[in-house]
Protein backbone atom coordinates (compact mmCIF):
# COMPACT_ATOMS: atom_id res chain seq x y z
CA UNK A 1 0.00 0.00 0.00
CA UNK A 2 1.53 3.46 -1.20
CA UNK A 3 1.13 6.68 1.18
CA UNK A 4 -1.01 8.19 -1.39
CA UNK A 5 -3.44 5.06 -2.06
CA UNK A 6 -6.67 4.56 -0.56
CA UNK A 7 -8.31 1.35 0.58
CA UNK A 8 -11.29 0.86 -1.72
CA UNK A 9 -14.38 1.75 -0.15
CA UNK A 10 -16.48 -1.22 -0.89
CA UNK A 11 -20.39 -0.42 -2.02
CA UNK A 12 -22.63 0.73 0.48
CA UNK A 13 -20.40 0.98 3.60
CA UNK A 14 -21.69 4.53 4.23
CA UNK A 15 -25.05 4.34 3.13
CA UNK A 16 -26.47 4.10 5.96
CA UNK A 17 -24.23 5.83 8.65
CA UNK A 18 -23.65 5.03 12.15
CA UNK A 19 -25.77 7.35 15.02
CA UNK A 20 -23.59 9.77 15.63
CA UNK A 21 -24.15 12.69 17.97
CA UNK A 22 -22.60 15.99 18.05
CA UNK A 23 -22.00 18.43 20.63
CA UNK A 24 -22.00 22.14 19.68
CA UNK A 25 -18.35 23.52 21.05
CA UNK A 26 -17.90 26.62 22.96
CA UNK A 27 -18.05 29.97 21.50
CA UNK A 28 -14.58 31.04 20.90
CA UNK A 29 -14.27 34.21 21.89
CA UNK A 30 -11.40 36.36 19.45
CA UNK A 31 -8.63 34.36 19.68
CA UNK A 32 -6.75 34.30 16.13
CA UNK A 33 -5.87 36.59 13.45
CA UNK A 34 -5.48 36.41 9.72
CA UNK A 35 -2.49 38.74 8.74
CA UNK A 36 -1.99 39.33 4.56
CA UNK A 37 1.65 39.87 3.40
CA UNK A 38 0.74 43.55 2.65
CA UNK A 39 -0.10 44.28 6.22
CA UNK A 40 -4.30 43.55 6.07
CA UNK A 41 -5.38 42.47 9.10
CA UNK A 42 -8.73 40.54 10.22
CA UNK A 43 -9.40 39.67 13.85
CA UNK A 44 -11.63 36.55 14.34
CA UNK A 45 -12.55 33.17 16.39
CA UNK A 46 -9.91 30.39 16.16
CA UNK A 47 -11.50 27.18 14.28
CA UNK A 48 -10.08 23.36 13.95
CA UNK A 49 -6.48 22.80 15.11
CA UNK A 50 -4.92 25.60 17.53
CA UNK A 51 -1.57 26.94 16.07
CA UNK A 52 -0.37 29.15 12.83
CA UNK A 53 -0.10 28.56 9.68
CA UNK A 54 0.95 30.35 6.30
CA UNK A 55 0.33 30.03 2.72
CA UNK A 56 -1.08 31.91 0.14
CA UNK A 57 -4.80 33.35 0.37
CA UNK A 58 -7.57 32.44 -2.61
CA UNK A 59 -11.46 32.89 -2.12
CA UNK A 60 -13.37 30.55 -3.41
CA UNK A 61 -17.17 30.74 -4.37
CA UNK A 62 -18.47 27.72 -3.87
CA UNK A 63 -21.59 27.36 -1.86
CA UNK A 64 -21.18 23.42 -1.03
CA UNK A 65 -18.42 20.78 -1.48
CA UNK A 66 -15.74 22.55 1.49
CA UNK A 67 -14.60 19.14 2.00
CA UNK A 68 -13.71 18.45 -1.14
CA UNK A 69 -12.26 21.87 -1.82
CA UNK A 70 -10.44 21.43 1.52
CA UNK A 71 -8.73 17.69 0.30
CA UNK A 72 -8.09 18.71 -3.22
CA UNK A 73 -4.21 18.45 -3.85
CA UNK A 74 -4.14 21.00 -5.98
CA UNK A 75 -4.91 23.51 -3.32
CA UNK A 76 -1.16 22.39 -1.64
CA UNK A 77 0.42 25.62 0.10
CA UNK A 78 -3.07 27.79 -0.20
CA UNK A 79 -5.56 28.90 2.78
CA UNK A 80 -9.33 28.94 1.43
CA UNK A 81 -11.31 31.76 2.39
CA UNK A 82 -14.88 30.74 1.54
CA UNK A 83 -17.20 33.96 -0.43
CA UNK A 84 -19.97 31.96 1.31
CA UNK A 85 -20.93 32.64 4.92
CA UNK A 86 -22.17 29.23 5.93
CA UNK A 87 -19.93 26.72 5.39
CA UNK A 88 -19.38 23.41 7.82
CA UNK A 89 -23.14 23.04 8.54
CA UNK A 90 -23.76 19.72 7.06
CA UNK A 91 -20.30 18.48 8.67
CA UNK A 92 -17.67 16.08 7.64
CA UNK A 93 -17.91 11.91 6.46
CA UNK A 94 -15.22 9.95 5.26
CA UNK A 95 -16.64 9.46 1.46
CA UNK A 96 -16.49 12.95 0.37
CA UNK A 97 -12.38 13.36 0.72
CA UNK A 98 -9.96 13.69 -2.73
CA UNK A 99 -7.09 12.64 -0.54
CA UNK A 100 -6.42 10.64 2.20
CA UNK A 101 -4.76 13.84 3.64
CA UNK A 102 -5.65 17.41 3.26
CA UNK A 103 -2.58 19.37 1.81
CA UNK A 104 -4.45 23.20 2.24
CA UNK A 105 -3.02 24.90 4.64
CA UNK A 106 -5.71 26.67 6.44
CA UNK A 107 -9.73 27.91 6.58
CA UNK A 108 -11.17 31.59 6.32
CA UNK A 109 -14.99 31.19 6.66
CA UNK A 110 -17.60 34.10 7.99
CA UNK A 111 -19.34 32.80 10.22
CA UNK A 112 -19.34 29.86 13.14
CA UNK A 113 -20.19 26.68 11.72
CA UNK A 114 -23.58 24.91 12.84
CA UNK A 115 -23.89 21.52 14.09
CA UNK A 116 -23.75 19.29 11.52
CA UNK A 117 -27.51 18.66 9.63
CA UNK A 118 -27.31 15.98 6.98
CA UNK A 119 -27.50 12.12 7.35
CA UNK A 120 -24.34 11.58 6.15
CA UNK A 121 -22.58 13.48 8.70
CA UNK A 122 -20.05 11.67 10.77
CA UNK A 123 -17.90 14.68 12.46
CA UNK A 124 -18.35 18.26 13.30
CA UNK A 125 -16.07 20.38 10.87
CA UNK A 126 -14.71 22.14 13.90
CA UNK A 127 -13.09 18.26 14.71
CA UNK A 128 -12.12 17.34 11.39
CA UNK A 129 -9.92 20.50 10.93
CA UNK A 130 -8.63 19.87 14.02
CA UNK A 131 -8.10 16.18 13.25
CA UNK A 132 -6.21 16.62 10.15
CA UNK A 133 -4.27 19.44 11.56
CA UNK A 134 -5.78 22.46 10.03
CA UNK A 135 -5.91 25.70 11.11
CA UNK A 136 -8.67 27.84 10.36
CA UNK A 137 -10.68 31.42 11.44
CA UNK A 138 -14.14 32.30 11.33
CA UNK A 139 -15.75 35.46 12.13
CA UNK A 140 -13.93 37.91 9.95
CA UNK A 141 -15.74 39.94 6.87
CA UNK A 142 -15.30 37.83 3.76
CA UNK A 143 -16.70 40.26 1.82
CA UNK A 144 -14.38 42.46 2.36
CA UNK A 145 -11.44 40.10 2.20
CA UNK A 146 -12.39 38.92 -1.14
CA UNK A 147 -12.79 42.69 -2.48
CA UNK A 148 -9.28 42.79 -1.03
CA UNK A 149 -7.93 40.13 -2.89
CA UNK A 150 -9.61 40.57 -5.92
CA UNK A 151 -8.46 44.44 -5.97
CA UNK A 152 -4.83 43.58 -4.68
CA UNK A 153 -4.75 40.14 -5.90
CA UNK A 154 -4.04 36.64 -3.95
CA UNK A 155 -1.05 37.05 -1.78
CA UNK A 156 0.82 35.36 0.72
CA UNK A 157 -0.39 35.47 4.20
CA UNK A 158 -1.01 33.55 7.83
CA UNK A 159 -3.61 32.31 10.40
CA UNK A 160 -2.67 32.17 14.08
CA UNK A 161 -5.20 30.91 16.35
CA UNK A 162 -4.25 30.02 19.68
CA UNK A 163 -6.16 29.17 23.25
CA UNK A 164 -4.20 31.24 25.27
CA UNK A 165 -4.10 34.66 23.41
CA UNK A 166 -5.19 37.83 24.98
CA UNK A 167 -5.66 41.34 24.01
CA UNK A 168 -1.45 41.60 25.79
CA UNK A 169 0.05 39.01 24.02
CA UNK A 170 -1.86 38.95 20.50
CA UNK A 171 0.09 41.78 19.34
CA UNK A 172 3.30 39.85 20.05
CA UNK A 173 1.75 36.49 18.32
CA UNK A 174 0.70 38.66 15.53
CA UNK A 175 4.86 40.36 14.60
CA UNK A 176 5.80 36.17 15.00
CA UNK A 177 3.31 35.36 12.17
CA UNK A 178 4.38 38.52 10.03
CA UNK A 179 7.86 37.60 10.24
CA UNK A 180 6.94 34.00 8.76
CA UNK A 181 4.48 35.19 6.07
CA UNK A 182 7.38 38.16 4.65
CA UNK A 183 9.95 35.21 4.25
CA UNK A 184 7.65 32.80 2.97
CA UNK A 185 7.76 32.03 -0.57
CA UNK A 186 5.62 33.45 -3.63
CA UNK A 187 3.98 30.55 -5.21
CA UNK A 188 5.32 31.69 -8.56
CA UNK A 189 8.26 29.09 -8.99
CA UNK A 190 7.34 26.68 -6.46
CA UNK A 191 6.62 22.52 -7.96
CA UNK A 192 4.61 21.58 -5.45
CA UNK A 193 3.35 18.77 -7.24
CA UNK A 194 6.31 16.83 -5.97
CA UNK A 195 5.14 17.02 -2.58
CA UNK A 196 1.41 15.24 -3.37
CA UNK A 197 2.47 13.23 -6.03
CA UNK A 198 1.95 9.26 -5.20
CA UNK A 199 5.36 7.72 -4.24
CA UNK A 200 5.04 4.65 -6.42
CA UNK A 201 2.77 3.37 -9.07
CA UNK A 202 -0.46 1.53 -8.09
CA UNK A 203 -3.96 0.55 -9.42
CA UNK A 204 -7.40 1.76 -8.95
CA UNK A 205 -10.69 0.47 -9.81
CA UNK A 206 -12.93 2.18 -7.77
CA UNK A 207 -16.05 3.98 -9.76
CA UNK A 208 -18.70 6.63 -9.03
CA UNK A 209 -21.08 7.03 -5.86
CA UNK A 210 -24.20 6.91 -5.45
CA UNK A 211 -27.09 7.00 -3.42
CA UNK A 212 -27.83 4.36 -0.92
CA UNK A 213 -24.99 2.25 -2.70
CA UNK A 214 -21.45 3.65 -1.95
CA UNK A 215 -18.71 3.46 -4.47
CA UNK A 216 -19.15 1.10 -7.41
CA UNK A 217 -16.38 -1.11 -8.62
CA UNK A 218 -15.43 -0.25 -12.22
CA UNK A 219 -15.15 -3.58 -14.12
CA UNK A 220 -11.39 -2.85 -15.96
CA UNK A 221 -12.10 -4.50 -19.04
CA UNK A 222 -11.77 -1.84 -21.18
CA UNK A 223 -8.92 0.40 -22.56
CA UNK A 224 -5.18 0.65 -20.45
CA UNK A 225 -5.13 4.32 -19.18
CA UNK A 226 -2.00 5.08 -17.07
CA UNK A 227 -2.73 8.49 -15.01
CA UNK A 228 0.60 11.04 -14.58
CA UNK A 229 -0.23 11.91 -10.72
CA UNK A 230 0.36 15.79 -10.36
CA UNK A 231 -2.06 15.54 -7.41
CA UNK A 232 -5.04 13.73 -8.61
CA UNK A 233 -8.30 14.09 -7.20
CA UNK A 234 -10.27 10.77 -6.34
CA UNK A 235 -13.27 11.58 -8.37
CA UNK A 236 -11.15 11.89 -11.18
CA UNK A 237 -10.18 8.62 -11.11
CA UNK A 238 -13.12 7.15 -10.47
CA UNK A 239 -14.59 9.00 -13.48
CA UNK A 240 -11.96 6.88 -15.43
CA UNK A 241 -12.81 3.74 -13.80
CA UNK A 242 -16.58 4.42 -14.31
CA UNK A 243 -15.93 3.68 -17.78
CA UNK A 244 -14.44 0.50 -18.04
CA UNK A 245 -10.71 1.59 -18.23
CA UNK A 246 -7.93 -0.13 -16.01
CA UNK A 247 -6.10 2.54 -14.41
CA UNK A 248 -2.34 2.82 -13.62
CA UNK A 249 -1.47 5.69 -11.58
CA UNK A 250 2.26 6.50 -11.70
CA UNK A 251 4.14 9.06 -9.52
CA UNK A 252 4.77 12.85 -11.21
CA UNK A 253 8.60 12.26 -12.01
CA UNK A 254 7.74 8.71 -13.89
CA UNK A 255 9.64 8.62 -17.69
CA UNK A 256 8.26 8.57 -20.76
CA UNK A 257 9.71 5.14 -21.11
CA UNK A 258 8.77 3.86 -17.77
CA UNK A 259 5.03 5.34 -18.91
CA UNK A 260 5.37 3.46 -22.77
CA UNK A 261 6.60 -0.06 -21.08
CA UNK A 262 3.20 -0.39 -19.31
CA UNK A 263 1.26 -0.80 -22.61
CA UNK A 264 -1.08 2.43 -22.62
CA UNK A 265 -3.61 2.93 -24.43
CA UNK A 266 -4.18 6.37 -23.69
CA UNK A 267 -2.26 8.67 -21.15
CA UNK A 268 -3.96 10.89 -18.15
CA UNK A 269 -2.82 14.21 -16.90
CA UNK A 270 -3.82 15.04 -13.65
CA UNK A 271 -4.60 18.20 -12.05
CA UNK A 272 -2.30 19.63 -9.04
CA UNK A 273 -0.86 22.82 -7.21
CA UNK A 274 1.82 25.08 -7.95
CA UNK A 275 3.39 26.84 -10.84
CA UNK A 276 3.31 24.85 -14.35
CA UNK A 277 6.40 26.44 -15.24
CA UNK A 278 8.46 24.83 -12.20
CA UNK A 279 6.44 21.48 -12.67
CA UNK A 280 7.06 21.62 -16.12
CA UNK A 281 11.03 21.64 -16.09
CA UNK A 282 10.53 17.83 -15.51
CA UNK A 283 7.12 17.00 -16.27
CA UNK A 284 7.10 18.99 -20.45
CA UNK A 285 9.85 16.45 -21.64
CA UNK A 286 7.85 13.51 -20.92
CA UNK A 287 4.58 14.83 -22.16
CA UNK A 288 6.42 15.67 -25.31
CA UNK A 289 7.85 12.41 -25.65
CA UNK A 290 4.25 10.79 -25.23
CA UNK A 291 2.63 13.35 -27.62
CA UNK A 292 5.14 11.85 -30.12
CA UNK A 293 3.56 8.01 -29.44
CA UNK A 294 0.01 9.24 -31.32
CA UNK A 295 -1.25 7.94 -28.28
CA UNK A 296 -4.43 9.58 -26.48
CA UNK A 297 -4.37 12.40 -24.23
CA UNK A 298 -6.13 14.32 -22.00
CA UNK A 299 -5.76 16.68 -19.50
CA UNK A 300 -7.14 18.76 -16.57
CA UNK A 301 -6.37 21.66 -14.04
CA UNK A 302 -2.23 21.51 -14.15
CA UNK A 303 -2.23 18.52 -16.84
CA UNK A 304 -3.81 21.24 -18.99
CA UNK A 305 -1.11 23.55 -18.54
CA UNK A 306 1.65 21.43 -18.46
CA UNK A 307 0.03 20.54 -21.96
CA UNK A 308 0.13 24.20 -23.19
CA UNK A 309 3.73 24.22 -22.02
CA UNK A 310 4.78 20.84 -23.88
CA UNK A 311 3.02 22.73 -27.25
CA UNK A 312 5.41 25.56 -26.87
CA UNK A 313 2.89 28.03 -25.21
CA UNK A 314 3.59 29.68 -22.10
CA UNK A 315 1.52 29.94 -18.46
CA UNK A 316 1.11 33.00 -16.65
CA UNK A 317 0.01 33.61 -13.11
CA UNK A 318 -3.32 35.44 -12.86
CA UNK A 319 -3.98 38.30 -10.39
CA UNK A 320 -6.54 36.01 -7.94
CA UNK A 321 -7.21 32.58 -10.06
CA UNK A 322 -10.55 31.02 -10.30
CA UNK A 323 -11.88 29.05 -7.28
CA UNK A 324 -15.49 28.01 -7.09
CA UNK A 325 -18.08 26.12 -8.39
CA UNK A 326 -20.35 28.33 -10.67
CA UNK A 327 -17.47 29.25 -13.45
CA UNK A 328 -19.21 29.59 -17.27
CA UNK A 329 -16.85 28.42 -19.65
CA UNK A 330 -18.30 28.30 -23.57
CA UNK A 331 -17.55 25.62 -25.51
CA UNK A 332 -16.57 27.08 -29.07
CA UNK A 333 -16.87 23.75 -31.08
CA UNK A 334 -20.67 23.53 -29.96
CA UNK A 335 -21.54 27.15 -28.48
CA UNK A 336 -22.55 25.73 -25.57
CA UNK A 337 -21.89 27.25 -22.28
CA UNK A 338 -20.94 25.08 -19.60
CA UNK A 339 -21.58 26.10 -15.39
CA UNK A 340 -17.97 24.59 -13.78
CA UNK A 341 -15.96 24.14 -11.07
CA UNK A 342 -12.79 25.59 -11.02
CA UNK A 343 -9.20 25.84 -8.70
CA UNK A 344 -5.95 27.31 -10.71
CA UNK A 345 -4.15 30.32 -10.07
CA UNK A 346 -2.09 29.87 -13.61
CA UNK A 347 -3.13 30.20 -17.07
CA UNK A 348 -1.87 29.02 -20.53
CA UNK A 349 -1.16 32.63 -22.11
CA UNK A 350 -3.27 32.09 -25.88
CA UNK A 351 -1.18 34.30 -27.52
CA UNK A 352 1.73 31.95 -26.34
CA UNK A 353 -0.05 29.17 -28.56
CA UNK A 354 2.14 27.71 -31.97
CA UNK A 355 -0.28 27.11 -34.76
CA UNK A 356 -1.54 23.52 -34.52
CA UNK A 357 -2.87 23.99 -31.28
CA UNK A 358 -6.36 25.56 -31.10
CA UNK A 359 -8.02 27.03 -28.07
CA UNK A 360 -11.17 24.93 -27.46
CA UNK A 361 -12.88 26.77 -24.34
CA UNK A 362 -13.10 30.05 -23.17
CA UNK A 363 -13.86 31.68 -19.68
CA UNK A 364 -17.03 34.04 -19.89
CA UNK A 365 -15.39 36.04 -16.70
CA UNK A 366 -12.24 37.03 -18.13
CA UNK A 367 -11.43 35.10 -21.22
CA UNK A 368 -9.10 33.51 -20.45
CA UNK A 369 -7.81 29.60 -21.87
CA UNK A 370 -10.27 26.89 -20.50
CA UNK A 371 -9.09 24.40 -23.41
CA UNK A 372 -6.56 23.11 -26.33
CA UNK A 373 -7.24 20.64 -28.69
CA UNK A 374 -4.07 19.36 -31.08
CA UNK A 375 -5.12 19.73 -34.72
CA UNK A 376 -4.21 16.18 -36.30
CA UNK A 377 -3.75 14.33 -32.88
CA UNK A 378 -5.85 12.70 -30.17
CA UNK A 379 -4.97 14.80 -27.26
CA UNK A 380 -6.91 17.69 -25.49
CA UNK A 381 -7.56 19.00 -21.91
CA UNK A 382 -9.42 21.54 -20.08
CA UNK A 383 -8.37 24.33 -17.40
CA UNK A 384 -11.94 23.37 -14.88
CA UNK A 385 -12.81 20.20 -12.96
CA UNK A 386 -15.51 18.07 -15.28
CA UNK A 387 -15.40 15.21 -12.47
CA UNK A 388 -17.86 17.23 -10.21
CA UNK A 389 -16.60 17.04 -6.59
CA UNK A 390 -17.45 19.29 -5.88
CA UNK A 391 -20.04 19.65 -8.68
CA UNK A 392 -21.44 21.07 -11.43
CA UNK A 393 -21.97 17.32 -13.88
CA UNK A 394 -22.26 19.83 -17.11
CA UNK A 395 -18.81 18.85 -18.38
CA UNK A 396 -18.76 15.13 -17.79
CA UNK A 397 -18.85 14.58 -21.40
CA UNK A 398 -15.26 15.17 -21.38
CA UNK A 399 -14.49 11.74 -20.24
CA UNK A 400 -16.48 10.37 -23.06
CA UNK A 401 -14.88 11.86 -25.15
CA UNK A 402 -11.78 10.47 -23.85
CA UNK A 403 -13.30 7.21 -24.13
CA UNK A 404 -14.42 7.49 -28.10
CA UNK A 405 -10.76 8.24 -28.90
CA UNK A 406 -9.54 5.64 -26.71
CA UNK A 407 -11.80 2.78 -28.37
CA UNK A 408 -9.64 2.57 -31.49
CA UNK A 409 -6.45 2.22 -29.48
CA UNK A 410 -7.71 -0.54 -27.30
CA UNK A 411 -9.06 -2.78 -29.78
CA UNK A 412 -5.58 -2.78 -31.39
CA UNK A 413 -4.09 -4.31 -28.33
CA UNK A 414 -6.36 -6.96 -28.22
Amino acid sequence: MTDCQRLTTSAGRFASPPSVSFTMPSPHPADAALLLKDGSLFHGRALGRKGHAVGEVVFNTAMTGYQEVLTDPSYAGQIVAFTFPHIGNVGTNDEDPEAATPVARGLVVRADPTLPSNFRALQALDAWLDAHGLVGIAGIDTRRLTRHLRDQGAQTAGIVAASDLTPSNLQAAIEVLRAEVLAAPDMEGLDLAAGVTCRQRYAWDEGLWRLGEGFAAGSGDGAHVVAIDYGAKRNILRHLAERGFRVTVVPASTSSAEIMALAPDGIFLSNGPGDPAATGVYAVPVIQDLLQTGKPLFGICLGHQLLGLALGGRTVKMPFGHHGANHPVKDLATGKVEITSQNHGFAVEAESLPKGVAVSHLSLFDGTVEGLVVEGRPAFSVQYHPEAAPGPQDSAYLFDRFDALLRPQASKTR
